[in-house]
């Protein structure tokens, strides 16, 4: 059942006796105030302008998976609102990123998101080529050219690159600050999860007729779940979440799973959502002994005792971490879903022109399995189609769907999620809405946006 009383400075905890530099340790309570956020950052055209200017040229921006630039000269593109960049391992083993443009003419060099080329670049319009450190390879009928013109060799445009936790981030700032320190407790804390040893399994991209913070707010707090995801309740507690602030915008929280919401009646005995998801940890449903409440302690019992069989190495997770949910945010736009077994991804880009459209990204990532009994037993819950190639020998092609397109392929919880983005977004430019009046449940929104307060205004 709920707590009888809720103290909003002292939060829930999910593991009471964690040290207090434990990886489940309740961080301090940063206490936001109680005013409602300004509603016109959603949709005011200057806003999205200064973001462009004080926000995504100045930080880190999570690119891609170093597991998709595993052999010399993989690469694959990213897209920030008009920028493309390019981002390969080179011949010399160094992974590197480039503005995805030909000095020639401004070609966009590579139009691919994926891809393997076996010596370097070459542009489409007049065949000028590039090696795969950047570096200018040949100018075709350079003769032609007045040796002022092209006597500096002109190569690709570097920008600043880096990877982290199997992560690759690349920077347009060339004064940002290392990022192990910019990622803090959240690189920190998603080097346990290995993501450097798993692959891309699914990648799926919907347009919205929202902004991208529209996306962010709506992952940064679970109390929504009650309303548009109670289909999970049965097997999720969504009220006594632990929620975790860290600095430079970074947050956390931990949801309790394989234990029924207090919201929900119940007598104790197991509910059929319970039981279809007990076999992803070993435990029999008909014939487990204990109530719905010992469900998630035994399964975190259940999935040391076969961790051998399975051969996953348990022994670096709390027994929280092999059951709940650990939802981490990275500032500005990723949000991870982290479990031993898989991490999902997903990053919110605003749209290259229009304040109220965003791109929504899930990337699941996975261990590579490479035969039909695979060590690796994909967990039901991560709705990966059966068909899909779990061997990560190629990033799947990415399933996008525009405004207007059926998106349900990508998931009921993700539907009911991405249904609600427009109508807030909508709600947003009422004149009657004042901004939102946001609770303690949703306190990972306040930090999110003091920190983006800092960059707009100019402090970071």
């Amino acid at each position: 059942m709920k707590s009888a009383e809720f103290d909003y400075r002292e939060g829930f905890r999910i593991t009471p006796d964690a040290p207090p530099e434990g990886f489940a340790a309740k961080t301090p309570y940063i206490d936001y105030g109680t005013g409602p956020i300004d509603h016109s950052r959603y949709f005011l055209p200057e806003y999205m302008t200064a973001e462009w200017n004080k926000l995504w040229t100045k930080i880190w921006v999570l690119a891609g998976v170093e597991s998709d630039l595993r052999e010399r000269g993989d690469f694959f593109t990213f897209e920030l609102r008009d920028e493309s960049f390019l981002i390969t391992r080179s011949e010399d083993g160094r992974i590197r990123a480039f503005y995805n443009v030909c000095p020639h003419r401004g070609l966009r060099l590579v139009q691919s998101e994926h891809g393997s080329v076996a010596s370097g670049f070459t542009c489409p319009f007049h065949n000028w080529s590039f090696h795969s450190d950047g570096t200018l390879a040949s100018i075709t009928d350079r003769e032609t050219f007045r040796s002022e013109v092209v006597c500096h060799n002109p190569g690709l445009t570097e920008v600043r690159c880096d990877i982290h936790a199997g992560f690759v981030f690349i920077t347009m700032n060339d004064d940002a600050e290392p990022l192990a320190d910019f990622l803090g407790v959240f690189g920190e804390h998603m080097r346990t999860y290995h993501c450097e040893e798993r692959v891309v399994v699914r990648h799926t991209r919907v347009e919205v007729a929202a902004n991208w913070k529209d996306g962010v707010d709506g992952f940064l707090e679970g109390y929504h779940f009650q309303a548009i995801h109670r289909q999970v309740l049965p097997m999720v507690d969504d009220y006594h979440v632990q929620q975790d602030l860290y600095p430079n915008g970074a947050a956390r929280m931990i949801i309790p799973q394989l234990l029924p919401s207090p919201r929900l009646e119940s007598d104790g005995s197991l509910n059929e959502t319970l039981k279809a998801v007990m076999k992803d940890a070993a435990l029999d449903a008909a014939s487990f002994s204990g109530s719905a409440n010992d469900v998630r302690v035994s399964a975190q019992l259940a999935k040391r005792a076969r961790a051998a069989e399975l051969g996953i190495d348990y022994s670096e997770y709390t027994d929280s971490q092999l059951t709940d949910s650990y939802v981490y945010s990275a500032f500005p736009n990723i949000i991870t879903g982290a479990h031993p077994e898989a991490v999902s991804v997903y990053r919110f880009l605003p749209h290259r022109s229009d304040v109220g459209r965003m791109y929504f990204d899930t990337l699941t990532l996975y261990y590579p399995v490479r035969d039909s009994d695979g060590t690796y037993v994909i967990p039901g819950w991560m709705g990966i189609p059966p068909d899909a190639d779990m061997s990560g020998d190629a990033h799947p092609e990415v399933e996008t769907f525009a405004i207007g397109e059926d998106y349900t392929p990508i998931g009921e919880l993700y539907v009911q999620d991405v249904d609600m983005m427009p109508l807030v977004h909508a709600g947003m430019r009422s004149r009657g809405f004042k901004g939102a009046c946001l609770g303690e449940q949703e306190i990972r929104i306040r930090h999110f946006h003091a920190e983006l307060d800092r960059y707009l205004d100019c402090e970071k």
